[in-house]
């Protein structure tokens, strides 16, 4: 059923390119103690959202949706099964088709589309412990009251309050035999909990989280939409031998004074480590994929350039940097007289504030070959956060 103000069933609204549904059974994949996933839909979309969920599984040769790691493939059976007339029709019809050694069993409102794995653990937690039926459900903060024809006919004690969600867990022959009961003695209910207690058994209630919300009004779709990012963090690594070649510079900053470099382009070894770094949050492989040496069109080129064209590939990815963490190794030159204007110049090409961005410098006490003063390396830490582009 269609939520008020909604042109289309709830779960049926795609959100990162692929149905609120399929979000919910990849989280129910994530599970290892999660064994398989049944799908319920009307009769009259049933054939076409098999076809569906065939090809976000992979399971036929057209193509997939551009949707990142959405469509991979969920690694659990799955089965289809049409829907009835009432909530828990639709249940009853899934409960026909689970295979034989199945114990229990979590029913999930596609309309939930946040739910987090952790949830799911628990939830079964429970039920390995000996439950019967198990809820998570959030205390109710908001004053309750009772009203009829708009008059308040009394106020509620809402520290014994809860708002419960799904999924909710359930032990298979205990939820068998109330939907059993329920078909044969015309009960209803508005959860599959209710059908257990009217059958006398205990429903442990676990925390809920309030991520995990239901979409119901046309305006719960602008959490759908709002960019979902996650933090990330790339390293980067590179390094440049001594020699007649390239004049130094380090965060586009030149080093006077300092050993020249051996360089197709102009050898800025931090530039070159921070281009990596910045690739990894993206995962867009790295500078010598993109800039190989073998390119004419790159010698001695400024790495500041290219590094305005990694930043547009991060971006078109999605990725929004945080902080740069960045450490020059050598023996030869000294670093610190000129450490402050390199993390001056790295804020101005990275658009942060000098205060997210950190340079650092270190010898090796002569040991390997930049103790030997033969090179020089950096190396750096790149912390994103990285979203819809």
């Amino acid at each position: 059923m269609a939520a008020a103000g909604l042109a289309r069933p709830k779960q049926f609204l795609e959100c990162q390119g692929v149905p609120l549904y399929w979000h919910s059974a990849r989280t129910f994949s994530r599970c290892a103690r999660v064994a398989g996933i049944i799908f319920v839909f009307p009769e009259d979309c049933l054939a076409e959202e098999k076809i569906r969920i065939q090809r976000l599984d992979g399971l036929t040769d057209a193509p997939r949706p551009d949707s990142s790691d959405l469509s991979r493939s969920l690694g659990v059976p799955w089965e289809v099964v049409g829907g009835g007339s009432l909530r828990q029709d639709s249940v009853f019809n899934a409960l026909q088709v689970l295979p034989v050694d199945c114990e229990y069993v979590l029913i999930h409102d596609a309309a939930r589309p946040f739910l987090n794995a952790a949830l799911v653990a628990r939830l079964i937690d429970a039920l390995e412990q000996g439950a019967t039926g198990v809820v998570p459900g959030q205390p109710v903060t908001d004053t309750i009251k009772q009203a009829q024809n708009g008059r308040i006919l009394a106020t509620l004690e809402r520290e014994n309050l809860y708002a419960i969600q799904t999924p909710q867990a359930f032990s298979l022959d205990i939820l068998r035999a109330a939907h059993a009961r329920a078909r044969a003695e015309n009960w209803t209910a508005t959860d599959d909990a209710g059908l257990l207690e009217r059958l006398g058994q205990e429903i442990r209630i676990i925390p809920g989280e309030a991520a995990n919300r239901k979409l119901t009004h046309p305006e719960d779709l602008n959490f759908l939409y709002r960019p979902q990012r996650l933090a990330c963090s790339g390293y980067g690594y590179d390094v440049h031998r001594y020699g007649s070649g390239r004049p130094m510079k380090l965060g586009g900053v030149p080093i006077p004074g300092a050993p020249e470099l051996i360089a197709h382009s102009d050898g800025d070894v931090l530039l070159h480590a921070l281009m990596d770094a910045i690739l990894a949050c993206a995962c867009r492989g790295d500078i010598g994929r993109l800039f190989p040496d073998s390119d004419p069109r790159l010698e001695n080129i400024n790495s500041a350039i290219l590094l305005d064209e990694v930043l547009r590939i991060a971006a078109t990815a999605g990725v929004e940097l945080v902080q740069a963490d960045c450490t020059i190794i050598a023996q030869i030159p000294r670093i610190a007289p000129h450490s402050q204007t390199i993390r001056r110049n790295l804020s101005r090409l990275l658009c942060l504030d000098e205060d997210y961005v950190n340079v650092k410098a270190t010898t090796e006490e002569g040991l390997g070959f930049t103790g030997a003063r033969e090179g020089i390396k950096a190396v750096a830490l790149v912390s994103a956060l990285r979203g819809n582009p």
